[in-house]
């Protein structure tokens, strides 16, 4: 199976092939012309050296006769030696159209040559007139040697003259010669290119036809990709995922069914279950309030009992509203003092309350009707049994991310086994209860409410009275993890 990192490579690699030959054949002929430049070009640099050279020997022995010192001589010799050197690269260019015209010349360089010997060595025995003699006459052959030299370049240029002009032409014919070729490899590979894409973008297109039509919701159209790389192999597990997904969007749905015939259940139930507590006011707490009411009417004058009647119906209707909404403390507190108002004047001296409230929390939420199941259970099972009755304590108190609520009484304390059986929520007989709601049925909200278990904690010892705790946080963190703050 041909895959895509193949197709790639074999693009790249008819690509690089064209590009190596192209540039070998551009370099070898580059090379070829400018080696033949170079000659030419260092035979003329080869004769004006000597024209340079037999001037500087000139100009040194005239300073060596003027000044006859070691020094002078010394660049002299360097002179002389710089030319036979050169006489030496001279040699090397010739060939058989040139070659009288060469030899000639480096004849006219050695006679150059041997008349600055002869005037130094007449110079050295002191005879200055043929030494100034032999001096004019290397300056008439460096006088030739420089004609000379012009005449040797002019004729190297006239012979050259032909391939100056056929390395003209050739660049020229050489420029057309890339121009088509440029085009028609540009062809080439736009065609393969076009060829190899093709190959690739073909199945990706099918594929992302298939897929805008998975978006669109059909799993039941078949995906069938004609391809030979790995786009088939992902075709063939795109069509597995899509066999796939559509049995389990089956599946969903019918789960889906179920849960929501479910959830309407579970929402019928629950609402009959609140209805069920609204109803339940307990008979024999009217007939004791009514009993109460009715005695201190006889005792008292209508003012006070009609304060008691006012408490009575305020707790009433609050005990009427619906459970599965949120009060603030505030409005629990008001009903938790309405409540004890009406048992201080059934217990009298029998009962003490005791608030410590810290007012500015008093707009934290919590489930309705939390507050006052729980003083009046303290009521029923620690104020009630007793002769002396007993004192309770109510105290609200902020912290950091906390606010505690504690209610304590100095009863007669509760059971470990009580104490586990209310906080595992197992329902307990409530009788007694103004509200039908007992405590288990208290702890169970307020954990539902506030989405932890760790929301009350009760601390007691039989005959050491009972500590309810309630922790409440200041921001309370809803099941779609809204955020919503509380207090302050």
């Amino acid at each position: 199976m041909n895959t895509i990192q193949k197709k790639i490579w074999m693009l790249a690699m008819v690509i690089l092939f064209i590009m190596a030959v192209i540039w070998l054949a551009l370099t070898y002929y580059n090379q070829k012309t400018q080696n033949q430049y170079n000659d030419i070009l260092q035979r003329y640099l080869s004769m004006n050296e000597v024209t340079s050279s037999s001037q500087q020997v000139i100009t040194d022995l005239n300073n060596y006769l003027l000044k006859p010192t070691l020094a002078n001589l010394e660049q002299v010799n360097g002179s002389q030696k710089k030319i036979r050197n050169v006489k030496k690269e001279v040699h090397d260019l010739i060939n058989a159209e040139n070659e009288f015209a060469l030899t000639n010349y480096m004849n006219l360089i050695d006679s150059f040559i041997e008349t600055t010997d002869r005037s130094l060595m007449f110079q050295s025995v002191e005879e200055t007139e043929a030494s100034t003699k032999e001096f004019t006459e290397a300056t008439r052959i460096s006088k030739y040697i420089s004609e000379m030299t012009l005449t040797l370049i002019d004729t190297e240029l006239k012979t050259y003259d032909r391939f100056y002009r056929g390395i003209i032409k050739q660049s020229a014919e050489l420029k057309k010669l890339g121009i088509w070729l440029l085009l028609l490899i540009t062809v080439l590979l736009l065609m393969f290119t076009y060829w190899i894409s093709l190959t690739i973008t073909r199945p990706v297109h099918q594929l992302t036809k298939a897929a805008n039509e998975l978006s669109k919701g059909r799993f039941d159209l078949q995906i069938k990709v004609v391809s030979n790389d790995e786009i088939s192999f992902l075709a063939k597990t795109f069509d597995h995922m899509r066999i796939n997904i559509n049995n389990l969007i089956s599946e969903i749905q019918h789960k889906a069914q179920l849960e929501h015939e479910l959830q309407q259940n579970k929402l019928l139930l629950q609402e009959s279950q609140l209805r069920s507590l609204q109803s339940q006011i307990n008979p024999h707490f009217l007939f004791n309030t009514l009993n109460t009411l009715s005695k201190k009417a006889y005792l008292d004058g209508a003012e006070e009992t009609s304060d008691l009647l006012v408490s009575v119906a305020g707790l009433l209707r609050y005990n009427l509203r619906r459970l599965d909404r949120s009060v603030t403390l505030y409005e629990e507190v008001i009903v938790l003092r309405q409540y004890m108002e009406i048992q201080k004047a059934r217990f009298t001296d029998r009962l003490e309350f005791h608030s410590e409230i810290d007012e500015s929390c008093m707009h934290i939420e919590i489930p309705g009707l939390t507050l006052q199941p729980i003083v009046e259970n303290a009521v029923i099972h620690a104020i009630e049994p007793e002769v002396d009755g007993g004192s309770i304590w109510f105290r609200i108190k902020d912290g950091i991310e906390w606010v505690t609520i504690e209610i304590e009484d100095d009863g007669k304390g509760m059971a470990e086994e009580k104490i586990k059986q209310i906080l595992s929520e197992q329902p307990e007989q409530s009788e007694g209860h103004s509200t039908g709601i007992g405590f288990s049925n208290v702890v169970k909200r307020l954990r539902l409410f506030f989405g932890f278990e760790d929301v009350i904690d009760i601390v007691s010892m039989e005959g050491s009275g009972t500590k309810v705790r309630l922790k409440i946080p200041k921001i309370r963190r809803i099941e779609n993890n809204d955020e919503t703050p509380n207090c302050r």
